[in-house]
């Protein structure tokens, strides 16, 4: 419960401490000066999450290692004009389209829409002005035992990047003390449109270096493979004798030198199948040296599995330098390119309809 910007209510925490806290403070403004919001999420173990309301984005993620000490763990930055610059590995809400779709355009109910082309001739990311680069609305949710959250509320009007229908989007960002961040995802449209919403969080266990000796495992034997241009090609593939092969758990850095020169690390669609509703494991990601462990849930079809790689001299929280596959980037979503594959699980949500998804960051070190 706030008493006031960036203040504790003392007399509801000592009335129940049990309660997780949240305190909200300025992160500075937009050049329109629109105030964007800072909300820091507190949980009984001392894990810290930090977020802000440009591109409902993680800043910084505090998790313990083995012996409790707390690192962060995500790529993000402690100032907005980083973000405003440029930002190129934010733990933002990307959408209204996560991915790629080939040849920037589709077709829905016969009618074309082209989207912007900022990826060669595709479009990625949902465009130019993605979810990542728009305020969106904020609030602390009311205060519960054992967790804490905030939640975060987008219009993305008809036409905007070139997708039809207005479409009203909220995520929800929720601290438990089981030191889970868990991420809901609700949308609805006034009209048919693609929508495919995930976080493009990079992960660093150490929180320093580089990721090539985190250890995965993902529940995961297929794969969307791709062209140069990383459009599927409609095919589902095994990964059995290939280097995407992680269903046993493997160093990260152990096969990427095989991925080369055609990628310069992971950038990979993984099939995860599920009924879209169950909450199920998709990856653990272990980091030997620390004792952490990040085991990924969601409720979506599919993980894309990228490994910063064309991170290049980041500057991160409190200084902290980063360099090629300095991050580890696990985000749930549907196939990329589905508009064009009637095979792939749809991405078309139509009036009437509810968009939902649901995916849980779990840390531990034991």
């Amino acid at each position: 419960m706030l008493a006031g910007p960036g203040r504790f209510a003392p007399a509801a925490e000592a009335a129940n401490p049990a309660f997780a806290r949240i305190e909200a403070s300025d992160f500075g403004r937009m050049p329109d000066g629109t105030a964007v919001k800072l909300f820091t999420l507190r949980n009984a173990h001392g894990m810290v999450v930090k977020l802000t309301s440009y591109g409902a984005t993680i800043t910084e993620l505090w998790a313990p290692d083995r012996h409790g000490s707390l690192t962060n763990v995500i790529l993000g930055s402690d100032t907005l004009d980083a973000y405003l610059k440029g930002h190129p590995a934010a733990a933002s809400v990307i959408g209204r389209v996560a991915n790629r779709i080939a040849g920037a355009r589709f077709t829905l109910d016969g009618v074309e829409y082209k989207l912007a082309a900022n990826n060669g001739r595709n479009s990625i990311h949902g465009g130019n002005r993605n979810f990542a680069r728009v305020v969106w609305q904020a609030k602390a949710l009311p205060a519960r035992r054992r967790e804490a959250a905030v939640q975060f509320a987008y219009l993305s009007q008809d036409g905007e990047e070139g997708y039809p229908g207005n479409l009203t989007v909220t995520v929800t960002y929720t601290l438990t003390d089981d030191n889970e961040l868990r991420l809901d995802y609700r949308a609805t449209t006034d009209k048919a449109t693609p929508v495919n919403l995930t976080n493009h969080g990079y992960f660093n266990l150490a929180g320093h270096g580089d990721v090539l000796g985190h250890v995965l495992w993902l529940a995961s034997n297929r794969y969307t493979p791709a062209d140069a241009e990383l459009i599927p090609t409609g095919e589902i593939a095994s990964v059995r004798g290939t280097p995407l092969d992680f269903t046993t758990p493997t160093p990260i850095g152990a096969r990427i030198e095989q991925l080369q020169p055609a990628l310069n690390g992971y950038d990979h669609n993984y099939v995860l199948g599920g009924d879209g509703t169950s909450l199920k494991l998709c990856a653990r990601v272990s980091e030997p040296k620390s004792g952490r462990v990040l085991a990924v849930l969601t409720t979506q079809p599919a993980v894309q599995l990228y490994t910063g790689n064309h991170v290049d001299h980041f500057v991160g929280v409190g200084g902290a330098v980063f360099g090629p596959h300095a991050g580890l980037c696990l985000e749930t979503q549907h196939f990329p390119d589905s508009v064009h594959h009637p095979k792939f699980p749809s991405t078309i949500l139509r009036p009437g309809q509810t968009f939902r998804s649901t995916t849980a960051f779990r840390f531990s070190a034991p």
